[in-house]
């Protein structure tokens, strides 16, 4: 009984490129306020959309072993190009170890659980080189339309704080303008920034279209999954631990905004 109890109380670890995570990390503290939270952001790596596969294995090796040295039960992978290029990888090399979530299956199942006829993603150009959206979702609704498009200029606009305004609402207006995005029935928002922009992208559809981003999706299957494996802690005693590779105050202001309340960020230097 003492060994459930010691892994109940266990952290969950959650590892982004950058700070968009947090808007994971946010979601699945609100489904679970007993959770201790230990987030990661690279921000010394980032962006991870226009690294090589290689690159992305690499660092998302060397920060689970950070996370599991600080004790967590659970990891989730907070970011699109990882959980696209690294979740096979980490779920073999640490085999036993803790329980991988990675934030591309909750969405793709939210997508295909509904029967969408027309699906389109955007997301950073690993995510959409991978295809793996694209296959998973062909793979459980054969007949789904899958249109994807890398939209790289998204996720350092928001970082920069250039939304809600002109500036993004051109952006937007360019990338969502094809003729592939016309009779959309849904659109996943396949990067942890971008629901920072979803009601800017509703908005920009008149909102006809489902707009789906991983946060709640995401939370609600960590959740699910630490239930199963009994794992859910029941009182939270410290508070939640933020890091980043490479701390800026600009970062820790950002932060804010991607997490939704004020939080301090601890440099660890892992590299």
């Amino acid at each position: 009984m003492t060994e459930i109890t010691d892994a109940r109380n266990k952290s969950i670890g959650i590892f982004d490129s950058g700070i968009g995570g947090l808007t994971v990390a946010n979601a699945i503290q609100k489904a679970l306020p007993n959770e201790h939270l230990i987030y990661f952001g690279d921000t010394a790596h980032l962006p991870y959309g226009d690294k090589s596969e290689d690159a992305i294995r690499f660092y998302s090796l060397k920060i689970s072993k950070f996370l599991l040295d600080q004790n967590c039960k659970m990891i989730v992978i907070a970011c699109n190009s990882a959980s696209s290029v690294a979740y096979r990888t980490l779920v073999d090399f640490f085999e036993g170890k803790a329980l991988f979530v990675n934030v591309v299956d909750p969405l793709v199942k939210a997508a295909t659980d509904h029967g969408y006829d027309n699906i389109g993603v955007i997301a950073t150009k690993v995510t959409i080189r991978s295809n793996i959206y694209r296959d998973k979702i062909k793979q459980k609704l054969q007949k789904a339309n899958v249109y994807s498009m890398a939209t790289p200029l998204l996720a350092p606009m928001i970082e920069e704080g250039f939304y809600q305004g002109n500036i993004s609402h051109s952006v937007i207006d360019t990338y969502l303008g094809r003729k592939e995005f016309a009779d959309l029935d849904a659109l996943l928002l396949a990067c942890t920034h971008y629901p920072l922009i979803k009601k800017e992208i509703e908005a920009y559809f008149d909102h006809k279209v489902d707009v789906l981003d991983s946060t709640d999706v995401v939370a609600n299957s960590v959740k699910k999954l630490l239930k199963e494996e009994n794992l859910l802690s029941p009182k939270r005693t410290k508070k939640n631990d933020f890091f980043v590779s490479d701390y800026t105050q600009s970062f820790e202001d950002t932060a804010k905004v991607f997490y939704g309340e004020e939080i301090k960020l601890e440099t660890a230097n892992i590299w």
